[in-house]
């Protein structure tokens, strides 16, 4: 991948959920995982999206800016950002000199020397911590839960803030053993600045029909508030806000 391109899969200007305050959100293109609960499929490909050279969307992100207040910036998600850390690690000094704040939205499937730099230049991370038993993690990923820890030791051992998410699925990861393991993990990794639970949706089933792929969970019922707030209550006893 030339560093002065890269692919994304789509742009959102004013994004509210991927991170603290109001940012612009870049949906990269490619992901070496199929997750079963992915609400994002067509980022898969990573010869799929749209090529976009790094003037074209530094100042894309650049008109944003007077929307994000003294809390909000850009936030890279996907498909995994990370796929395509040798653009960003060129990419994103040009925003640290604009005082941009940068996330970066991954499932921690690659720690090499290039994502090592991205994690450097990034004010947040946010760790998609799928799931806490390793099975499940094996079956609904193709991922090793081992990686997922060892991303998250990494991050530990640089001090890098983290917000954990986990998308709360009925009858697969919803039990109270389950989410209690997920909020220990702070007790572990001082880095863990908040832990989120997100309800599972399929509003991403029109794209499985589109891509003419099964959606692995399309018969598995969407999470609810009451389902959320209920598994919320377990925070406090691990010194996480509700």
């Amino acid at each position: 991948m030339n560093i002065n391109h890269c692919r994304i899969s789509s742009f959102q200007s004013l994004g509210t959920v991927d991170g603290p305050g109001v940012r612009a959100v870049v949906f990269m293109q490619g992901c070496p995982l199929r997750c079963s609960c992915c609400h994002n499929p067509e980022t898969w490909d990573i010869n799929g999206g749209s090529l976009i050279n790094s003037e074209e969307l530094f100042h894309k992100i650049l008109r944003c800016k007077s929307y994000f207040g003294s809390k909000g910036g850009v936030t890279f998600s996907g498909g995994e950002p990370l796929l395509q850390s040798e653009f960003l690690a060129s990419f994103l000094p040009a925003l640290k000199e604009e005082d941009i704040h940068v996330a970066i939205d991954t499932s921690g499937c690659i720690l090499n020397d290039k994502a090592k730099e991205v994690i450097a230049l990034s004010d947040l991370i946010l760790l998609d911590y799928k799931y806490t038993d390793p099975k499940a993690y094996k079956e609904y990923t193709g991922m090793d839960l081992s990686k997922a820890d060892e991303f998250l030791s990494y991050l530990n051992s640089v001090n890098k803030p983290t917000w954990l998410r986990q998308v709360i699925i009925p009858t697969i990861n919803d039990s109270k053993e389950s989410v209690s393991t997920l909020y220990s993990l702070k007790e572990k990794y001082a880095c863990i600045e908040k832990i989120e639970l997100l309800p599972f949706r399929k509003l991403c089933i029109e794209k499985y029909h589109a891509l003419n792929i099964d959606f692995p969970f399309k018969d598995i019922r969407e999470a609810t508030k009451d389902d959320i707030d209920s598994l919320k209550k377990i925070a406090s006893f691990y010194g996480c806000a509700p």
